[in-house]
């Protein structure tokens, strides 16, 4: 079995990506898995690496010969590959949404997606149908004796870590109200305050924004407990998909959007199609107090953001009178219209999102910029055990080409003090996913562990768990997966259960 060409690269080399293979990582998964022995073809899988990891994104794309106008809108697949002492096994399933159900039983779309997708029939057989589709296709995490499958515009689907079989719609113990809001970026803080803490979001928008905080125990014996709860109302219109924490603060950026529903009420739109930037409009950072923080009680604070747009943050961490955060900015929204097919988007009209720092100033409130880089990047994360803290090391995605937009084929390691870099990649013919770092059990050293990354192999049309050395991107082992999984979203590292 063949895989695809790996090379070490300098951040100076450009790839050319090749379209065809790129675009056949865009399809539906065939077939559900369980426990299915995998095996190495090249290096050996490190016998301490022990645990799930977990992966959710879109697996179905298609139905009755219709295809999703956007793969944010294909229903979410979980994938679970457990390691033991030098093996592993995958198993896979579909989340088994009420929504997916019926679509499942009728062999075609029955509900519009937040990105474009319409229900056959056109304009008139989607106006004034506002129903959300939970896909539940974003992240996956575990949080007690469940999983959960997260998607931000609804609550989370519960599942058994193990099986991975769906219970049903999570109120996370009577935390949550129906149909409520949960994000699909929880941060979990590894104990500045004694105790491990997964610390989320909600979000309820229009014209003022009320934010729900909430922080649940992440520790063994009373996992999923909620500790702590507050909401906070902003004015205007927010787009949040992300935030980041420190042992003080959690740390929001309102980017300068609006929102038309009009388009999308009279059926001609997705939701997220009728959101553009606002021209003149300045961001805002909002830092809102954690409960069990210095702050605690106090009032948000309220920065102006440098211009560009957010999806993703890095880290963040406290530094004297200071705050500073690493994202991924880019220079504007991007959009993806109505009209467009996103297998033949024009990638030079896409902007690139480049990791960057904002240092906030608590006391003259000012904030600045810095640019790390002039690659593009994206799934950019630290050593979760510096979740807050200032990291020596980050690692992400990045694109196959030196500057601009262009498919993700590569995984870079950055040292955040100075900035020396080193690259592996996957191209010609390889693409990768979000990489995950997982730490080597009991080392105290920051970039000891393994970096595990799903990459769609372009050459054979099918999926590979890349495991690399953290510490210099070197590969340790590369296991061919026995179903092929599209290019998908987050996921989550659990030690053994």
């Amino acid at each position: 079995m063949s895989t695809f060409a790996i090379n070490q690269v300098s951040s100076k080399e450009s790839r050319d990506f090749d379209r065809q293979a790129w675009a056949s990582g865009y399809c539906n998964v065939q077939k559900e898995l369980n426990k299915v022995p995998l095996h190495s073809i090249k290096g050996k899988i490190p016998k301490d690496l022990c645990g799930f990891f977990y992966r959710n994104g879109p697996g179905r794309l298609e139905r009755n010969g219709q295809r999703v106008h956007h793969p944010f809108d294909g229903d979410g697949m979980i994938a679970s590959i457990h390691f033991q002492k030098g093996e592993a096994n995958l198993s896979n399933r579909f989340i088994r949404t009420k929504e997916w159900q019926e679509e499942e039983e009728a062999g075609k779309f029955l509900y519009r997606g937040v990105f474009g997708t319409q229900r056959p029939g056109g304009p008139i057989a989607n106006a004034f149908d506002i129903r959300f589709k939970n896909i539940a296709n974003t992240n996956v995490v575990k949080l007690g004796g469940q999983l959960l499958a997260l998607w931000e515009a609804a609550s989370p689907y519960a599942l058994d870590p193990i099986t991975l079989e769906t219970y049903g719609v999570s109120s996370l113990n009577g935390a949550l109200q129906p149909k409520e809001p949960f994000s699909a970026h929880p941060r979990f803080d590894p104990g500045h305050h004694s105790s491990r803490r997964m610390v989320t979001f909600g979000v309820k928008t229009g014209p003022k924004s009320r934010v729900r905080l909430m922080e649940f125990s992440s520790e063994e014996g009373n996992a999923g407990e909620l500790i702590s709860s507050r909401e906070d109302i902003f004015d205007g219109f927010c787009f949040l998909h992300d935030f980041a924490i420190t042992p003080n603060w959690a740390i929001f950026l309102q980017n300068a959007i609006s929102f038309n529903p009009l388009p999308f009420v009279l059926g001609q739109k997705g939701a997220a199609q009728c959101l553009s930037s606002k021209q003149g409009a300045k961001g805002k950072f909002w830092l809102i107090p954690r409960d069990c923080g210095s702050y605690a009680g106090q009032s948000p604070q309220i920065f102006d953001a440098p211009d560009g747009f957010v999806f993703h943050h890095v880290n963040a961490y406290e530094q004297e009178n200071k705050l500073i955060i690493d994202s991924i900015h880019y220079p504007d929204f991007p959009e993806v219209g109505p009209k467009e097919d996103f297998l033949k988007m024009n990638f030079d009209l896409i902007p690139a999102g480049i990791l960057s720092r904002c240092e906030i100033n608590l006391l003259n409130k000012q904030v600045s910029k810095t640019k790390f880089s002039k690659q593009c990047c994206e799934f950019a994360m630290v050593n979760p055990l510096k979740q807050g803290v200032q990291a020596q090391f980050s690692w992400m995605a990045i694109a196959g080409k030196e500057e601009g937009y262009a498919p993700l084929q590569g995984i870079k390691k950055i040292n955040l003090l100075t900035l020396e870099e080193c690259i592996w990649s996957a191209g010609p013919l390889g693409f990768v996913s979000e990489p995950l770092m997982v730490p080597r059990p009991n080392s105290q050293v920051e970039d000891d562990g393994w970096i595990l990354v799903l990459v769609w192999n372009g050459e054979r049309c099918g999926t590979d768990l890349v495991i690399l050395k953290a510490n210099n991107l070197d590969e340790e082992s590369i296991v061919p997966l026995p179903i092929s999984i599209p290019h998908g979203l987050h996921g989550s590292w659990v030690s053994e259960l």
